[in-house]
């Protein structure tokens, strides 16, 4: 019975290969900032109100005009075609019909156009964006997007160079990709991965280039090697208004400093990220550096978090602290690895049914209603 993220997860295990598990599961260096992640989060309580009227609890938020039904939503997740295929239309579709925000990713395996079209209109699908170092590459992205009609583009900052992963590393795990033996061996022991992909082909970055042209194998190892821009700065901002008139969200912000920045710059909101634990292995919780930034922003744009949320309580524990709503990765992503399109639902159902009933014991009856003093830290 699959009941929490730990359930999602083991079931994904068996399914996937152990270089495709461990490119999901695994964080950089020694994976601390993984585990804090989700330890400070585990480390925060809710403390309840009594004798509270929750007859009536209402989850659902707005952001940029749009009526979420919970304060969550899926991040931006590459190479999900490698879990299943059709694995960003799966989770596009899971996203919306559980009224939640889907985060397409540059490293997608689905054209953005095609991710697009799989859901209403009405749905929320935001574009997270990479800038390589041939802006190009951003630049007919940006323009694609805009015309799909993405609502949001999501510019990440915290991937100047990939961060070591060195579960990765001891698997082999790069492009071109040449299996080991001891990977061949692997691919065997799970037939039904194995055929899937086998009948869809090599999953590969297709947005990389305009058309249904493949892009070159390059670029698809300079995109999964995260080879950015390293001269983008905050005045390159001015390039990326001159491309996209929409919301425009800057995501992988823990300095203070940084939001400020961002505040300065016109952004229209950021994502409190760490990657995942993905990046950098030296860096803070995002749940523990989320007061100080929401203090530097001052309620002037809104604030997203991601990185190390399991349970719809921990997005409440970020909404509660003064979060707009969370973003989930690894949940998703194993949701998608253990039944597809109905896997994520479900997961999402989980997230969704747990701040609801979270809300209920803690006596709040709207998201509003959270404040920073009903988060308490043990002595």
């Amino acid at each position: 019975m699959l009941l929490r993220y730990a359930d999602f997860r083991a079931r994904a295990r068996v399914r996937l290969p152990r270089f495709v598990f461990d490119y999901v599961d695994s964080g950089a260096e020694d994976e601390s900032c993984l585990a804090r992640n989700e330890r400070d989060l585990a480390d925060c309580h809710l403390l309840p109100l009594c004798l509270r009227n929750t007859t009536k609890v209402d989850t659902t938020v707005e952001v940029f005009g749009q009526r979420w039904s919970g304060p969550v939503g899926i991040a931006p997740l590459g190479f999900s075609g490698l879990v299943r295929p059709d694995g960003d239309v799966l989770l596009a579709m899971a996203a919306a019909k559980a009224g939640v925000p889907f985060v397409l990713s540059t490293a997608s395996n689905a054209r953005l156009e095609s991710v697009r079209a799989a859901v209403p209109s009405a749905s929320t699908q935001w574009m997270q964006l990479y800038v390589m170092s041939d802006r190009g590459i951003a630049e007919q992205m940006v323009r694609r997007a805009k015309v799909a009609g993405y609502g949001a583009l999501v510019l990440t900052v915290d991937v100047p160079v990939s961060g070591l992963r060195e579960r990765d590393v001891r698997n082999g795990f790069k492009l071109p990709f040449r299996p080991s033996l001891r990977t061949l061996a692997d691919l065997v022991t799970h037939p039904g991965w194995s055929l899937s992909m086998a009948r869809q082909g090599s999953p590969s970055f297709v947005n990389l280039a305009e058309g249904d042209s493949q892009s070159s194998a390059r670029l698809q190892a300079a995109l999964l090697a995260r080879a950015m821009d390293r001269s983008l700065v905050w005045d390159s901002l001015t390039w990326l208004r001159s491309l996209w008139d929409g919301p425009l969200l800057i995501k992988g912000v823990l300095n203070p400093a940084d939001a400020s920045l961002a505040v300065r710059h016109g952004v229209d909101g950021i994502v409190v990220s760490n990657h995942g634990g993905r990046q950098l292995d030296a860096a803070p919780s995002t749940i523990s550096v989320l007061p100080r930034v929401l203090d530097a922003t001052a309620g002037r744009i809104p604030v997203f978090v991601d990185s190390g949320f399991r349970r719809g309580s921990d997005v409440l524990k970020a909404i509660a602290l003064g979060a707009r709503a969370a973003f989930i990765g690894r949940p998703a992503m194993w949701g998608l690895a253990a039944d597809g399109e109905q896997g994520v639902s479900s997961v999402l159902r989980l997230f969704l049914e747990e701040i609801a009933r979270t809300m209920t014991l803690i006596g709040n009856t709207e998201l509003a209603d959270l404040k920073p003093r009903q988060v308490v830290h043990p002595v």
